[in-house]
């Protein structure tokens, strides 16, 4: 990860997302994943860009398959946007920086 983008875990997915104040972009990934590597520059741009305003991570589906099966993610890369704990936008697939910053935009 990077300073901007956190790794969400097992361990710490409750209070870094669930008990967030701010809303958070969650993208979950997988090192073998094509698309999830395409996407992470976008990811990093987003986190920066949002720095205050979004909690920006990633959780690895590999190593925290727990978390992936509680959201129903079942192809990555897919990017959640949680507030107050709850799934407020959903994106599947490599998608363009546009359309994750409209989504986000409307929950800030």
């Amino acid at each position: 990860m990077s300073e901007h983008v956190f790794e969400f875990t097992v361990g710490s997915f409750d209070s870094d997302v669930l008990q967030s104040d701010l809303p958070v972009l969650v993208d979950f990934w997988a090192e073998w994943c094509g698309p999830c590597k395409s996407i992470a520059p976008v990811i990093e741009e987003i986190a920066v860009e949002y720095k205050g305003k979004v909690r920006v991570g990633k959780v690895d589906v590999d190593q925290n398959n727990q978390i992936a099966m509680q959201f129903g993610v079942r192809s990555i890369p897919t990017l959640l946007i949680l507030k107050e704990g709850k799934v407020v936008k959903q994106l599947v697939g490599a998608v363009p920086k546009n359309n994750i910053t409209e989504l986000l935009d409307q929950v800030i």
